[in-house]
């Protein structure tokens, strides 16, 4: 980042880094931070950690980063708004610890937000190592249906994003009693007084999703899964019902994944003969293959393409599962547990 002041005009920009046990990750998320192109005596730089046992909190002082601690595991949400009620500046850049900065982002985002009708800007994201795991290049494809959509309005924006501080205070920030999901609700709320989200074609991070086992994927979709019937059902009764037709459509292909196996398993016993059996993996075959014409354009892996396609099939089980646990944690109340997916480095 530039030393002084390239230009007068140029507004004070917090950034807020939430983490924890990021471990290296946390370093070069910060290095990346520090290196933007952005005058550094404009920028006020504040990472909130949640509770790290790895030496998180001790690297990001040594990198002369102003450091919030919280107590305990916590919501993404608590972290955000901590770090953003910490500083005065009028926008905010927010980011995951596991990502890394692209140097021109802001520069090249922060002109969108002179028109005051935008609450936030964002990016494209794309993982940083697809070829150390299926399931890293798996969900870097998903980034990338994303950022193919070019310059245009969006309807929320995720971890990483730009926001005016304006939009922030007049919904109150962020819900902290959300698990996940937090950046859509925020984004429902703004939308809600008139604000709009952009999404800009231009490199924002790199994320390093590192997911290497099967448990760590079934705990992201379980939390996923989670995140849609909350939010949903919070919006259920509105003139904007946010991801009612998605949580619907979890909610009728989780049953048909989990128990359609089984329900065809049952036939062919009952009537002594494969054809259930059979004609269930027909259709999805079928299904498989539909997806994959579909998302074709956004590889040129057959290996990845094939797993791409039963990954956005069979991942609808865990998110059955985590839409269930939504619903066994409202009727008995209380506080529901972060659901935590990424192990430390």
């Amino acid at each position: 980042m530039s030393d002084t002041t390239a230009n007068s005009s140029l507004p004070r920009i917090g950034v807020v880094v939430i983490g924890r046990n990021e471990g290296e990750r946390l370093r070069a998320c910060l290095t990346s931070v520090l290196a933007m192109n952005y005058p550094g005596d404009l920028l006020d730089v504040i990472y909130v950690d949640s509770s790290s046992t790895d030496g998180s909190v001790a690297l990001a002082k040594s990198m002369g980063v102003r450091t919030i601690v919280l107590d305990g595991p916590t919501t993404a949400a608590r972290g955000r708004n901590a770090g953003w009620t910490a500083t005065d500046t009028p926008f905010i850049l927010f980011l995951d610890g596991d990502t890394l900065l692209n140097a021109e982002f802001v520069a090249t985002s922060l002109p969108r937000l002179a028109d005051g009708s935008i609450a936030g800007v964002y990016g494209d994201r794309r993982e940083m190592r697809t070829a150390d795991s299926i399931y890293n290049a798996i969900f870097d494809m998903d980034w990338n249906a994303a950022s193919s959509t070019g310059s245009s309005w969006s309807i929320f924006f995720g971890g990483d994003a730009l926001v005016r501080r304006s939009a922030l205070e007049s919904v109150g920030g962020y819900n902290e009693s959300l698990i996940a999901g937090e950046e859509p609700d925020l984004c429902r709320r703004m939308r809600g007084l008139g604000n709009r989200i952009l999404h800009i074609d231009a490199p924002m991070t790199l994320h390093d999703l590192a997911m290497y086992t099967l448990k760590q994927y079934w705990r992201r979709s379980v939390r996923t899964g989670y995140a849609y019937a909350e939010i949903s059902s919070m919006y259920a009764n509105t003139n904007d019902p946010l991801w009612s037709a998605e949580s619907s459509s979890n909610w009728t292909r989780g049953i048909f994944w989990t128990c359609g196996p089984a329900f065809a398993t049952l036939l062919s016993i009952l009537m002594w003969s494969l054809l259930p059996l059979f004609l269930f993996l027909l259709v999805a075959l079928a299904l498989f293959a539909r997806t994959a014409m579909k998302v074709r354009s956004r590889t040129e892996s057959t290996k990845l393409l094939a797993a791409y396609s039963v990954h956005s099939h069979l991942q609808q089980i865990p998110i059955f599962f985590g839409q269930l646990r939504y619903r066994r944690q409202r009727q008995r109340g209380g506080n529901a547990a972060i659901i935590e997916y990424k192990s430390t480095p």
